[in-house]
């Protein structure tokens, strides 16, 4: 069985001073208040317009992020390459809901689609959906609402940029993966991408619906949507995540008196994706599985299964994912052993991919021994490394 404890192999891309950097910033990371109280002001600074670029830009914005635009990606992109590693470009600007910024959005992302198409190192194309259209009109159109003429118009346009996106993958041979968002407004996500699979997924996976399973209704939504696509005679994607948006979660359905749709903790997360991680490589006929994982388990159980079914390591129905500047221990050592991985590389302007950047510092305070698992493997690499000397 596979094990990431091999700190050589983890952090042989990394320079001893780039080392120590990541050291003393997952130090900071690990002081909860210190980092509550600087994202509060943060998000205070990005509201009244204050500029913070500035302080973010040396620190968790180098860590975080592949840089400004896609040119500048590059370097990441191909030092990754040289460990068999890949990349997958994620503009990561949000919050926008005029016409021009989602234009904008639009255009950023079919550059990014066609520059994978052009780049081996690139294996993934990527979007967030709610870039590319009006929250109200998708949380209505969720819910069964009534639209008015101006809302069914809104949603016609949200369905023909995400086809466009797809269609854009399709003719440049790139997958491509939707990201999920929050429960209020994923059903109306869930049936654009079940369409847009079902147009151009016939021959292979091009288009993926990402599975957040900290949801309680994930794995039988797999099962449904894996059923669909037999009877249509055509491939799922199916990229699995646990989930992002947790506390908002719930604390939305308290407020709103609905059953909580988050898992009640997190043994039963990890039960559903494990679960679901199985299910399909039982159906690997059909489908095509993307792992974005940072736990260890769930990271060494799909290779368990894939030695199980007589997969080989590098089959390219399988990939395995992390974010940049996370879990290296994981992302290094797969790779290493032959399986195929790809690190997630965030772009964009610093200032608009701050409310991603507060996002990761923050999930490295909650994220059960996150911090604490980056500080123990940093210190024995630069352990190790001194005793060689």
């Amino acid at each position: 069985m596979i094990t990431f404890d091999n700190t050589e192999i983890a952090f042989q891309s990394k320079s001893n001073s780039g080392l120590k950097k990541q050291y003393y910033l997952f130090k900071i990371m690990g002081n909860t208040n210190l980092v509550k109280f600087s994202n509060t002001l943060a998000r205070f600074a990005i509201k009244i317009g204050f500029p913070v670029g500035w302080l973010a830009k040396p620190t968790l914005y180098k860590h975080f992020i592949g840089g400004e635009t896609i040119e500048m990606c590059k370097k990441i992109v191909e030092e990754l390459s040289k460990f068999n590693v890949k990349a997958i470009l994620d503009y990561s600007v949000e919050g926008k809901e005029n016409d021009e910024d989602i234009e904008k959005a639009l255009q950023e992302t079919l550059n990014s689609i066609k520059n994978a198409g052009s780049n081996p190192n690139i294996p993934f194309s990527v979007f967030k959906p709610t870039a590319f259209g009006k929250c109200v009109v998708l949380e209505k159109a969720s819910a069964g609402s009534e639209l008015n003429d101006k809302e069914k118009e809104e949603l016609e346009k949200f369905r023909s940029r995400i086809k466009q996106l797809c269609q854009t993958a399709f003719e440049a041979g790139v997958p491509i993966l939707i990201d999920a968002e929050d429960s209020w407004y994923q059903p109306v996500i869930d049936q654009v991408t079940e369409q847009m699979m079902e147009k151009y997924n016939q021959k292979s996976a091009i288009v993926f619906n990402t599975y957040q399973m900290y949801r309680v209704d994930r794995l039988d939504y797999l099962k449904a949507a894996h059923q669909k696509a037999v009877q249509g005679n055509y491939f799922l994607g199916a990229k699995f995540v646990r989930g992002a948006y947790m506390e908002k979660e719930r604390a939305r359905a308290a407020e709103k008196g609905y059953p909580s749709p988050i898992q009640p903790d997190k043994d039963s997360t990890d039960r559903d994706y494990n679960l679901a991680l199985k299910f399909c490589v039982e159906n690997i006929d059909k489908i095509s599985i993307f792992n974005g994982t940072h736990n260890d388990y769930s990271s060494a159980y799909l290779p368990q299964l894939m030695e199980e079914h007589g997969l080989a390591k590098n089959d390219k129905r399988i990939w395995f994912s992390q974010l940049l500047g996370m879990s290296d221990n994981i992302s290094f050592n797969l790779s290493y052993a032959g399986y195929n991985v790809a690190k997630y590389l965030p772009y964009g302007p610093v200032n608009h991919v701050l409310p991603y950047l507060l996002r990761r510092a923050e999930e490295n305070t909650s994220v059960k021994g996150q911090s604490g698992r980056e500080l123990l493997l940093i210190t024995k690499e630069l352990k190790r490394r001194k005793a060689l000397k």
